[in-house]
């Protein structure tokens, strides 16, 4: 059973930075593919990046691409998602997810463990 807690949201201002946490719980963080997804009031949840166990691969949506970036510690049992030139159209809850699959695709899967979800809010 691995837990996933997601801190580091909050209301920030268009233009600005925030990085998200998500820790999880027990010893096998490494043998888990994370990741992020967001899901804006009345949309529904769509996906945001992606790492691989070792962190060697990311994956990300088109549009986040170059914006967001997804990083993963190991030794920390927790995955990070820098998050730099915010829009309001960012704001969204976040929820980090793990799966044994590392999927190389933008799709919303069934992933094994979810998070409860931190809300971003940019305003313009």
């Amino acid at each position: 059973q691995v837990q996933l807690v997601e801190s580091g949201g909050g209301l920030v201002q268009a233009g600005g930075s925030l990085r998200l946490s998500c820790a999880a719980s027990g010893r096998t963080f490494s043998t888990y593919a994370m990741y992020w997804l967001r899901q804006a009031p009345g949309q529904e949840r769509e996906f945001v990046a992606s790492i691989s166990w070792s962190g060697g691969s990311t994956y990300y949506a088109d549009s986040v691409k170059g914006q967001f970036t997804i990083s993963r510690d190991n030794a920390k049992n927790t995955v990070y998602l820098q998050m730099n030139a915010l829009k309001p159209e960012d704001t969204a809850i976040y929820y980090c997810a793990a799966d044994a699959a590392y999927y190389t695709d933008r799709d919303v899967h069934v992933y094994d463990y979810w998070g409860q979800g931190t809300q971003v809010t940019v305003s313009s």
